[in-house]
């Protein structure tokens, strides 16, 4: 059996193809960098990530990028014996206007190889996809934005002929697709099935009415037929239902004639004394993928025991393949990167924010602007991927003004996260502060109250306790006696439900951060750091 989700932790927007008996599934990475995140699997059970494409600046420029902006909604697929993968690099993400953002497309040969440098496409929408169809030709698809304040944003999903020799789209691009009454439609994938089209759309918005809609269509350009049981995924049905928000889709099928559907959904953390009619909860850990099987009948798919999705699903006739573990519980920095589930904001890691290899088995972060910069962020961390979990790092850093900090973090966005971290008081010299921001008001829990580090210490140890709806920080001077900080914070307000407006497609991180707004970059040193989830009985 299928146990999901597949992907767990912020993993969105999954885009799944086959090649030969290997499977592979591109989701969005957004601000975060490198972008978007390819996994493989041979048995649809059993996944591990398996490359980042999208690694050089030349490829993707996020300085600047809005909070949720950058890479949306990636379409990988196989074809000419290559990989093609189509992403939008989205601008500007609030306000009831405009979604700023341009479409591009990148090739590669091998799928953990070096892809190419990116063709520019188009900037008319978001959710771009690439279809190879049966006659040789190519097309891309997106959703049309709608700036005009009196229409509907979403005005439709546009096909228009790419040419792969002049390297450019051709023609005109073609509204082929308005969507049903549920609105909002986007993130479109195209089918050839048995002599039909047929094309699946996200539906609904990504909340809690989120939804997948299918229609089809005896020639590429319609008019398209919607499904008879539309839509065939959602959740918005059954709040009970621990799969929530599920849609945005792509199918595949196996080497025997089996169907399956990728999609995203999210797993709501409910909170305490809240009937569940009254809120479906918070997602702190972002929207995850899950696999569904289909069913076929009078030329339609179904999802089996659908629409709504279900926890376990029957996996295909196919050999169990698992994976050793690529992220070890605790990292001692002795290789010279970092271990690729670390992610930095907007900007690869390079020596402009740190290093692995200036000193020997030790993380050195540069510090540089603060945790609102939308530009350069000295910061590696990496998913929340469970609600049960502890995190920890041992850090040397020597501030000399309260103008320099470092420490521990979890982190949602530039105006929502919470800090352990080492910092200079004028009073008190080298200190042990919590700082936290919600919806952009920062707030210092122990304020006058700091924790002193004494003289001759070197290493401080940081930990975070996150269980369920709360997390508490802790330090130690000797890495065995630990102390608790007087303060708990609440884990909804690190997810996309929290966030009131703009964007909120992202998820709760955990890590190392280093920040001097006094221009010197002055250096922290952190010689390990450890995530361990926590089985629950």
């Amino acid at each position: 059996m299928i146990q999901n989700p597949v992907l767990k932790g912020f993993n969105p927007d999954p885009s799944i193809c086959r090649v030969d008996d290997d499977y592979y599934m591109a989701v969005s990475t957004f601000e975060w960098f490198p972008g978007v995140q390819i996994h493989h699997s041979k048995d649809l059970k059993n996944w591990r990530l398996i490359s980042r494409p999208l690694n050089r600046t030349s490829q993707l420029n996020m300085i600047g990028n809005p909070d949720s902006g950058g890479v949306w909604a990636p379409c990988l697929s196989y074809a000419d014996g290559q990989f093609w993968l189509i992403f939008s690099d989205v601008k500007v993400v609030e306000g009831n206007t405009w979604k700023d953002g341009h479409n591009y497309l990148v090739t590669s040969k091998e799928i953990d190889g070096q892809w190419s440098e990116p063709t520019y496409l188009n900037s008319s929408g978001f959710d771009p996809s690439l279809y190879h169809d049966h006659d040789g030709k190519k097309y891309l698809l997106n959703m049309i934005w709608d700036q005009r304040t009196y229409n509907h944003r979403f005005y439709g999903i546009a096909l228009q002929e790419y040419d792969v020799a002049k390297n450019r789209l051709i023609g005109e691009a073609e509204v082929i697709f308005k969507g049903t009454e549920l609105g909002l439609t986007e993130a479109p994938h195209l089918y050839f099935i048995q002599g039909t089209y047929y094309l699946l759309t996200a539906e609904g918005g990504t909340k809690y009415e989120h939804a997948a809609t299918i229609a089809r269509s005896k020639t590429i350009k319609g008019p398209y037929e919607v499904h008879p049981e539309n839509p065939i995924l959602s959740s918005w049905s059954n709040p009970s239902n621990p799969l929530q928000k599920s849609g945005h889709a792509s199918i595949v099928e196996t080497k025997d004639g089996e169907w399956y559907l990728a999609h995203l959904m999210a797993r709501p953390l409910k909170r305490r004394g809240k009937k569940l009619l009254e809120e479906r909860g918070y997602c702190p850990l972002g929207r995850e993928t899950s696999i569904q099987k289909l069913e076929w009948k009078s030329g339609w798919p179904y999802v089996i025991n659908g629409p709504e999705p279900s926890e376990l699903v029957e996996a295909p006739d196919l050999p169990e393949v698992k994976w050793d573990q690529d992220f070890n519980t605790i990292d001692h920095f002795n290789t010279d990167e970092l271990n690729h589930h670390f992610q930095t904001l907007r900007i690869p890691f390079n020596s402009e924010i740190g290093s692995v290899t200036q000193r020997d088995s030790h993380l050195r972060l540069y510090g540089r602007e603060s945790l609102h910069s939308k530009h350069i962020q000295s910061l590696v961390a990496r998913r929340w991927q469970s609600l049960s979990f502890n995190a920890e790092t041992r850090i040397e850093f020597h501030p000399t003004t309260f103008q320099q900090a470092a420490g521990l973090i979890c982190y949602y966005d530039t105006q929502n996260w919470v800090s352990a971290q080492i910092t200079w008081s004028e009073n008190k010299g080298k200190i042990i502060d919590l700082v936290q921001c919600a919806h952009f008001n920062v707030t210092h829990p122990i304020a006058f109250s700091e924790v002193i580090v004494p003289d001759g210490i070197s290493y401080v140890h940081l930990k975070v306790a996150v269980r369920d709806e709360a997390f508490i920080f802790s330090y130690s001077f000797d890495g065995e006696s630990y102390k608790e900080f007087p303060v708990q914070f609440e884990s909804y307000k690190l997810s996309d439900d929290y966030i009131s407006e703009g964007g909120f497609f992202t998820g709760a991180f955990v890590g190392m951060h280093c920040l001097d707004t006094s221009g010197a970059r002055t250096y922290a040193d952190f010689d390990s750091f450890s995530y361990e989830e926590i089985n629950k009985v």
